[in-house]
């Protein structure tokens, strides 16, 4: 639920600057990506402080090396999020991202079922987690349909 508010949140205050004058922030599309961004580096730092320890948990037992998969979807992330800040790399950055999260959607929904705490709080449970899912999805193929 952070990440939603920390997405919505930016997106709203990245548009004030735009809106403000900041000419790469001048398009809701713009802020949203540079939002998506941020958030992004949230969730891809996540992959290499404590928090690694509650994530490879979520993941799937089928999955070889848990924890070097933790730390592979991290470098994912902080790529994806340089990604969209380029003009020339954010499509591909967001389909990178957009194929990530749907691989990586079904290790939320084990953390969700099993009751897996991410930093002491239960896992966002299915029917929030697939519409938020859903969420970022759409808006990083929105925010890069220039």
């Amino acid at each position: 639920m952070a990440v939603l508010i920390l997405l919505l949140a930016s997106w709203l205050i990245l548009r004030g600057a735009g809106a403000l004058g900041v000419h790469a922030l001048a398009t809701w599309q713009d802020s949203a990506r540079y939002a998506l961004s941020l958030m992004f580096v949230f969730t891809g730092v996540a992959h290499f402080n404590r928090m690694r320890h509650d994530l490879v948990k979520m993941v799937p037992p089928s999955v070889p090396q848990p924890m070097a998969a933790i730390y592979l979807t991290g470098v994912l992330e902080l790529m994806g999020a340089a990604g969209l800040l380029v003009p020339r790399t954010e499509r591909w950055a967001a389909w990178g991202l957009i194929l990530m999260m749907v691989a990586m959607f079904p290790a939320n929904v084990r953390a969700a079922r099993q009751g897996i705490p991410l930093r002491g709080r239960p896992a966002t449970p299915v029917w929030l987690r697939t519409p938020m899912q859903v969420l970022f999805i759409g808006l990083l193929w929105w925010s890069t349909r220039g």
